[in-house]
């Protein structure tokens, strides 16, 4: 399936030019706007792999979109640009863009620089998950921890019975070990 993209440039001779150079390398562009504030609005509403976006535009200014949109994770964000001061070009890293190309370019320079950005958006989207799921067993571990404490203190069952009768019961309800542990600790587990 080919790479989505939205463009925002302001001046609509680049934005076609660089709308035709990116479908001759395979890609689909599914917006080119003129202003950062639309850019935004069609990211949310298409769901793009990538947003390439200017610096200086009308509505809003490609850092503040680019802030925007990586502030959800909605895409990755590629800024191409006249500009290369240093300042915008950290203000560009600090908002989230994942690459930083000067205008002109070459097209052997543009299709790394996308494939990087896409690269590096994957790799961040991996992480969150992996920090999200190791929270997730983290929370786990911790009610399955009180469920047990619990009924080892009121049935006095030993750590291994307690665990146990917790991974038996939520195979029989066919149930997660968190859902019945968080059973047993509000008093709601049905009883057999």
């Amino acid at each position: 399936m080919a790479v989505r993209i939205v463009i925002a440039e302001d001046e609509a001779l680049i934005r076609l030019d660089l709308k035709e150079t990116l479908e001759a390398e395979g890609y689909e562009v599914v917006g080119a706007v003129g202003r950062g504030d639309e850019a935004v609005d069609l990211v949310k509403e298409l769901h793009p792999d990538l947003a390439i976006l200017d610096i200086k535009m009308p509505g809003m200014d490609g850092i503040a979109a680019a802030r925007e949109i990586t502030s959800s994770r909605r895409a990755a964000v590629l800024i191409l640009t006249a500009f290369s001061q240093r300042d915008l070009v950290e203000q560009a890293r600090d908002a989230g863009a994942f690459y930083y190309l000067v205008k002109p370019f070459q097209t052997s320079d543009l299709v790394p620089a996308i494939e990087v950005a896409l690269g590096r958006f994957a790799d961040m989207r991996a992480m969150e998950a992996e920090v999200e799921g190791t929270k997730e067993r983290l929370e786990t571990q911790r009610i399955v921890g009180r469920a047990k404490g619990l009924l080892m203190d009121r049935d006095k069952m030993s750590e291994a019975d307690a665990f146990t009768f917790i991974q038996k019961t939520a195979m029989k309800h066919r149930a997660k070990m968190r859902t019945v542990a968080q059973q047993i600790i509000d008093g709601t587990l049905p009883q057999d």
